[in-house]
């Protein structure tokens, strides 16, 4: 009997990981079925109650979910507890247990191009979730500092302080950030400035990017943001969110299957959908 997964969250169309997780269903020969289901927050718990009734074996949760989603579930791993967020639950013997594969997806990516980031500085814009996924699971290396930048430094201090990792962290309002960027061999940017339709936005001056640096941004639509252009513009090598969405969710697939995919296969399947060739 085909064994059902999804994705929970609300807005949901929008989401490319039915089209990325029903391929590899078909590719590797697995009788699965992935599914979008548009849940409003109201309905969450008995959304999870739903799908562990049924039986499916696994789902996805994003915004507004992936923190809330955790009262409902059996377990949480370590990482998922400490970062407080939850994208990825695994039906185990009837028992749901929750995953967060968002920081680990991004460092997987990562390493392409930075195969270690131990002993290396890095600066993070944003304190939200992705920031803080991000944040925790690179705090676990070994790098020399990660400091965070944010609108209100106040929040990006708080999360410093929430992290179960020993890392030596300062905070910084974006402005002041921006006078610093020479410093820092690796900037990763998470907020959604930037991202379609506001496309002209940028959330950090980039005029300071040492050459060779590495520049991220978590967006992925569009392909190369304002942020990323200036940054390459510098000479800065550049890694849009392509690769941590689809190392995201290869460790989700890994997760239910057994099977860790074929991630290039996944990446030119979104690339397809999104109409572009990265960059």
């Amino acid at each position: 009997m085909k064994k059902l997964f999804a994705v929970i969250g609300d807005p949901i169309g929008h989401s490319m990981s039915p089209i990325m997780h029903n391929d590899l269903f078909a590719f590797y020969d697995i009788d699965g079925c992935y599914l979008p289901f548009q849940v409003k927050s109201e309905n969450l718990g008995e959304a999870v109650k739903g799908l562990k009734a049924i039986g499916a074996g696994g789902f996805n949760v994003t915004v507004p979910h992936k923190s809330n989603i955790i009262p409902f579930l059996d377990e949480v791993d370590e990482l998922a507890a400490s970062i407080g967020a939850v994208n990825t639950v695994v039906n185990e013997n009837g028992k749901l247990k929750g995953y967060n594969t968002d920081g680990p997806g991004f460092l997987m990516g990562l390493q392409m191009l930075m195969p270690t980031t131990k002993n290396k500085r890095i600066l993070i814009i944003g304190a939200g979730g992705a920031a803080r996924a991000i944040y925790f699971t690179l705090a676990k290396e070994k790098p020399a500092i990660i400091d965070i930048a944010n609108r209100t430094a106040a929040k990006a201090q708080h999360l410093i302080e929430d992290c179960p990792y020993p890392v030596s962290s300062t905070a910084y309002a974006l402005v002041e950030a921006g006078k610093i960027t020479a410093e820092y061999d690796l900037i990763v940017h998470t907020t959604l400035i930037g991202m379609t339709p506001n496309i002209e936005e940028m959330a950090l001056d980039v005029n300071n990017v040492r050459s060779k640096s590495l520049i991220c941004d978590i967006i992925y639509n569009p392909l190369e943001t304002k942020f990323l252009r200036a940054a390459k513009e510098k000479g800065a090598l550049i890694q849009n969110g392509i690769d941590m969405f689809v190392y995201q969710g290869a460790l989700a697939f890994e997760k239910w299957t057994g099977i860790f995919p074929d991630v290039q296969r996944m990446r030119n399947n979104v690339l397809k959908q999104l109409g572009g060739n990265g960059c």
